[in-house]
């Protein structure tokens, strides 16, 4: 069996490499090509290219990357007529993704969206390209499921896939022993997976951080950076305020699992948040014409996918295009000094964690990809 998958976010490239796993735990003689990243690969994914590098965000951003889009889209019409894939399998990552749905369907070749892209929060119009495109949405979340079954997409509930990498985690417990010695109250900074997100959103953690700092002078700061290329950002930003961070590359759940409160950039993340039951502000910087587009374009009543699925505000959410360090600072200090409110907040997230942080949505979804396609083509 054949499968063709694109994953164009860090994220994706996850949990593109956890269902390949899963689909060779069943299958080892699998055949899995695409487009991707350094995951997918480590996982056995031939790339074809490696589309998580054109992560971007911005009109501008993404212009600049238009003809490689194009020239990749071309090139996966070749690729699905020479190689002619089993079943085209997409995550996230809409803009793109929605052209090989288009290329793949004109192909005659089924297609599943696996981690299907949130256009219930925008756009809801394009469901329809979905109903017309894909054969199926392998669906996330609960409330998800029933949004596109609701406009007549044919949807199989999975589960979200960041809670099978969160039951697999294992933390360093040699790096936990050593920060836990420190002493003091730990606040976790994450300040995204982009690089627009960096650079928009930590100098306003770090002030934040500040004054944090001047209420409770015990606090440490520990970064959790993607990469190097963030962490050195992150520094060079701490040593320009002359503020003290500690930075740690690869070490996010660790990182978290020691914070006694977090900041963090909204994204999946949040989902690690709720899964190790942290109090945290979850914020997100961005241009004022951006801003005023979100607000006008979004029809939720909230942001962060952890308040979505609890149907209220259990992190506070703070969307901005300026300075808003005193507000997260006062989130972050209620908790430090408060521990009954810190106590209550923890609470009602394990709660929460219990009833939707299901694991096995890989394994569920290579059983299924294993099975429907493979009838598809025996009925042709």
């Amino acid at each position: 069996m054949k499968l063709f998958l694109s994953a164009g976010e860090p994220s994706g490239d996850l949990h593109g490499a956890n269902l390949i796993r899963a689909l060779r735990r069943r299958d080892p003689e699998i055949e899995v090509a695409g487009f991707g990243g350094p995951k997918m690969a480590a996982a056995g994914a031939s790339l074809h290219y490696p589309l998580t590098e054109l992560s971007v965000m911005g009109l501008r951003r993404v212009l600049e990357h238009l003809p490689t889009f194009f020239r990749l889209a071309a090139d996966s019409e070749r690729l699905f007529r020479d190689d002619r894939p089993d079943a085209v399998v997409l995550i996230d990552y809409p803009g793109f993704n929605f052209e090989l749905a288009k290329r793949a369907r004109a192909a005659g070749i089924p297609v599943y969206y696996f981690v299907p892209p949130q256009l219930w929060a925008w756009r809801r119009g394009r469901a329809r390209q979905v109903r017309k495109w894909c054969a199926g949405v392998l669906s996330a979340l609960p409330f998800e499921d029933d949004w596109y079954r609701a406009r007549g997409v044919r949807t199989h509930y999975v589960g979200h896939p960041y809670f099978d990498e969160l039951a697999n985690q294992r933390l360093d417990p040699a790096f936990l022993a050593d920060e836990r010695v420190k002493g003091g109250a730990v606040v976790a900074l994450l300040p995204g997976s982009r690089n627009q997100e960096v650079a928009a959103n930590f100098e306003m953690m770090l002030a934040a951080a500040r004054k944090v700092k001047a209420a409770r002078p015990d606090a440490r700061f520990l970064v959790a950076a993607f990469n190097d290329r963030h962490a050195a950002q992150v520094r060079e930003a701490a040593a320009r305020a002359a503020f003290p961070v500690s930075v740690h590359v690869g070490r996010t759940p660790e990182v978290i699992e020691l914070a006694d409160a977090c900041v963090a950039v909204s994204g999946s993340v949040s989902l690690e948040l709720m899964y190790r039951a942290k109090p945290s502000v979850v914020v997100y910087r961005m241009a004022p014409l951006s801003l005023w587009l979100a607000r006008r374009l979004v029809k939720l009543p909230y942001f962060t996918l952890v308040n979505l699925l609890a149907g209220e505000a259990l992190f506070p959410e703070i969307a901005t295009a300026r300075d808003e360090s005193e507000r997260i600072a006062g989130h972050v200090l209620g908790w430090l000094n408060n521990p009954a409110a810190r106590d209550a907040a923890v609470a009602r997230l394990a709660a929460l964690r219990d009833r939707v942080a299901v694991p096995g949505a890989c394994e569920r979804a290579a059983d299924f990809l294993l099975g429907e396609p493979a009838a598809l083509r025996r009925a042709a």
